[in-house]
């Protein structure tokens, strides 16, 4: 877990970061993150004089931001988790915003990394799985259910591998930091090799390699020409595990998605800036925003 001290201008002026300990169920999980919370607010009290006056929270999975509550997070045992009344209560009833944690990254990088000043953007992050955030006019545009921005189900091979949504063929079963790891180890025969092996392997002209790398790019790419086509982003950031292999990434990547351009026009494709920064960035972000709703309303 990664937590910070945001400023009003979105300052990071403390970081933390603490075990998340899932393996001690998901019960543990919460008491733990109200405590870091707490912690953190008393923190702000003795070091700058005063407490935080809002929080924002980003959590994996499906949540409902509106009415506060993580919905379902397979990786943490959650279902229908009121997150954001439990962490009001233990930080004394201050307000809190709850966002999903690739939409709020997204919102970090739209507003203060790679898409600072871009009124239309996508952000996509290449990890586990893939996840994007659709940026309009600094906002995340979350959808009608909150599932907006899920690229990584887009299909680009209907006869691909099994994907856990349910579907065969989804992006992120191809493109993924994850399958690219289980696509290298497969190939060169050794299990403990992962993307970045595989990258490093690119990068020396190793023929398998460029191989597994190759099918990962085409794939990524099929998935961004559907999404430039819906979205028309001016610029398309892309973050994540796999994003850190630099040009070995961008540069082919680029070129496959000019090569599947027919009408479209072709936005900006850039690296993230802000790395695991972003994500105490973006809920910082989302704290600040809900104390100015509040105020204007």
């Amino acid at each position: 877990m990664k937590a910070a001290l945001v400023g009003a201008d979105g300052t990071l002026l403390h970081e933390e970061r603490r075990a998340t300990g899932r393996e001690r169920g998901p019960e543990a999980v919460v008491e733990t993150i109200l405590g870091f919370a707490a912690d953190l607010r008393a923190y702000g009290e003795q070091h700058f004089g005063e407490a935080a006056v809002a929080a924002g929270v980003a959590v994996p999975g499906i949540i409902d931001a509106e009415r506060g509550i993580a919905v379902y997070a397979a990786n943490l045992g959650w279902r229908d988790l009121p997150l954001r009344d439990l962490l009001g209560e233990r930080l004394g009833s201050i307000p809190v915003a709850l966002g999903h944690d690739v939409r709020t990254g997204g919102l970090a990088e739209g507003r203060s990394g790679a898409g600072r000043g871009a009124d239309r953007f996508l952000f996509v992050a290449l990890g586990t799985g893939i996840a994007g955030a659709i940026g309009i006019d600094g906002v995340i545009e979350a959808g009608a259910h909150g599932s907006a921005g899920e690229i990584g189900h887009v299909v680009v091979r209907p006869d691909g591998p099994e994907c856990g949504c349910g579907q065969r063929g989804c992006l992120e079963t191809l493109a993924s930091a994850a399958a690219v790891t289980r696509a290298w180890a497969a190939a060169c025969g050794d299990p403990s090799q992962d993307a970045a092996d595989c990258a490093r392997a690119v990068d020396a002209g190793d023929p398998t390699a460029l191989r597994v790398w190759a099918d990962a790019v085409d794939a990524l790419a099929a998935g961004l020409v559907t999404a430039i086509t819906l979205l028309d982003p001016r610029t398309l950031i892309i973050g994540g595990g796999l994003a850190e292999a630099g040009e070995t990434l961008f540069t082919p990547l680029r070129a496959a998605v000019e090569e599947r351009i027919t009408f479209q026009t072709l936005p900006h494709i850039v690296p993230a800036t802000l790395g695991d920064t972003a994500g105490c960035l973006g809920a910082g972000l989302l704290a600040w925003d809900l104390l100015a709703t509040e105020v204007s309303v």
